[in-house]
């Protein structure tokens, strides 16, 4: 499949809500998840919250292919060193063709490009079949922790980008 990787300006930024909220609703789905219960999911994001981030400086990134975006992700600086990976996404309808690791591989460059030497990204613990993806990456877990304000256990991981040859 043919597609461009794009930054995202803030004219994006709605439709690139949608997409994130279509591919994360499988997810939220598959673990219970609803607005009242894990309103800053993914599956329930506004336009707004995108806006505050990317003027807060997050690096916000489209795969669009045939004019429509496909999939998205962001990466937000923390220090020279660290970038945080966030909103990893596939529409539904494109997923199984390999674009999430091609989304995952265009982070990793971005991180490289930045001077950046650590990918950090936290999920949903139980979340064992993107978790093992993850993993075959050449991730690694840092910990977990439960927190209050959400119904279940959230697993870090990071990536020493220096050890990865895309």
């Amino acid at each position: 499949m043919k597609y461009d990787m794009k930054e995202m300006k803030e004219n994006d930024l709605e439709v690139c809500a949608e997409v994130i909220r279509q591919g994360f609703l499988t997810v939220a789905m598959d673990f219970g998840l609803t607005e009242e219960n894990c309103p800053t999911n993914g599956a329930f994001i506004k336009k707004e919250r995108l806006l505050t981030e990317k003027e807060k400086g997050h690096f916000m990134y489209g795969m669009v292919s045939d004019n429509q975006i496909i999939g998205y992700m962001q990466l937000e600086k923390s220090t020279d060193e660290l970038y945080f990976l966030q909103k990893l996404v596939v529409l539904p309808q494109y997923r199984h063709m390999g674009l999430g690791k091609n989304l995952l591989d265009y982070a990793v460059e971005r991180v490289q490009e930045f001077g950046g030497r650590i990918l950090s990204i936290s999920m949903i613990e139980e979340n064992t079949v993107l978790k093992d993806w993850y993993l075959a990456y050449g991730f690694h877990t840092t910990g977990t922790r439960k927190f209050e304000h959400l119904p279940f256990v959230v697993g870090f991981m990071e990536l020493n980008i220096e050890e990865i040859h895309i």
